[in-house]
């Protein structure tokens, strides 16, 4: 890649914080409303003593709370992810970065520190990179454990975004050999993998590929969410692409919906994060009933990280309360049990469940 080539990187990250920021870019439908966790009149709990940590991937995390990738590669997103980063490490969560591809490939200081502050500011949080399905064809293993490296990452997120890739007046619409790509990378890298959507879900079909591949997680990252064919829909327009505004607008509410999407990755992969539109504890405690391990969230926490990592802090407390709150009126005394507890789904995520099957 030449240089141009990864200014162009480093552009659009901007661009798509300030669209996210400032634009209408957030679909709806994650299934959440259809399941519906069964109370408990007596929960014979203790409240105060309700414990909400899980252990991820050999990491004690203080709730089941992802801070979902969102950014990097842009001097402009160095505070963000230094607030981000902060709050994951008071709270005890997990947090990941944005594509790290600008981080590898352009030699700029200001861009090389909006991902390294995140370590900087969270020594022992548990913090995972993350680059382009694409773009591990492109690089080999020495490079991708660069990426590792420079955060001192606990796993690695490698990112599936074709159809924002199909909408990017830029896009890489190549989607050949990336199973083999991420089996490769999967079996040489010293960190785990996390594969992820990035709003358009994954089917039991490709999670049951990625188990055979060896990777450690599923993120679905399901339809419900950020729309990235919307964000990139507006770049388009911008851009005078109007073929590829119009496409981008027609798919924007493309995807399986996250909690169908969970359920189908339950039954084939053992370890699954629910994300995608995921806007409150109770979110969490449906995505963890219906089988996730963790649940994460990103647009949520963004306006918080740019008033600051207090802001951030605040947003997850909120979160844990919530989660916790749930887990009490399910009478779960931990994540385990929440994982059994009692729910009933309806509507469009029964039917989308039962004809897949599942």
């Amino acid at each position: 890649m030449n240089h141009q080539d990864s200014s162009e990187t480093e552009d659009r990250k901007d661009d798509h914080i300030r669209i996210v920021q400032e634009r209408d870019v957030e679909t709806t439908g994650t299934g959440f409303d259809d399941v519906h966790l069964v109370h408990t009149a007596l929960p014979e709990l203790d409240y105060d003593a309700i414990d909400p940590s899980i252990d991820f991937l050999g990491h004690e995390l203080s709730a089941p709370l992802f801070i979902e990738s969102m950014t990097g590669g842009h001097q402009n997103t160095t505070e963000i992810n230094r607030a981000l980063a902060h709050a994951a490490g008071e709270t005890g969560i997990a947090m990941g970065l944005g594509s790290q591809r600008a981080g590898l490939e352009l030699d700029d200081d200001t861009v090389l520190e909006s991902y390294t502050v995140v370590r900087d500011a969270a020594p022992d949080a548990f913090i995972y990179g993350n680059l382009g399905a694409a773009q591990l064809r492109e690089y080999d293993v020495e490079t991708v454990e660069r990426a590792v490296e420079m955060i001192d990452a606990d796993a690695l997120a490698v990112h599936l975004n074709f159809l924002q890739e199909a909408v990017q007046p830029e896009g890489d619409v190549d989607a050949r050999n990336c199973l083999a790509a991420i089996e490769r990378v999967t079996e040489a890298l010293s960190a785990p993998i996390i594969v992820k959507e990035t709003g358009n879900g994954i089917s039991g079909e490709i999670a049951r590929k990625l188990a055979e591949a060896g990777v450690d997680a599923v993120d679905v990252a399901g339809k419900g969410g950020t729309t990235w064919s919307g964000i990139e829909a507006y770049r388009a327009a911008v851009a005078n692409e109007p073929r590829q505004h119009q496409i981008g607008t027609l798919f924007r509410e493309w995807g399986i919906p996250t909690a169908a999407s969970t359920i189908e990755c339950v039954a084939e992969h053992d370890c699954v994060i629910a994300s995608g539109g995921v806007r409150t504890g109770l979110d969490v405690a449906k995505a963890i009933a219906v089988g996730a391990h963790a649940s994460g969230l990103a647009k949520p926490f963004l306006k918080p990280a740019t008033d600051g990592p207090d802001a951030v802090i605040e947003r997850i407390e909120d979160l844990v309360a919530e989660l916790q709150t749930a887990m009490f009126v399910t009478g779960s005394s931990s994540i385990a049990d929440l994982r059994q507890a009692e729910y009933v789904l309806t509507g469009e995520t029964y039917e989308f469940v039962d004809q897949r099957n599942i």
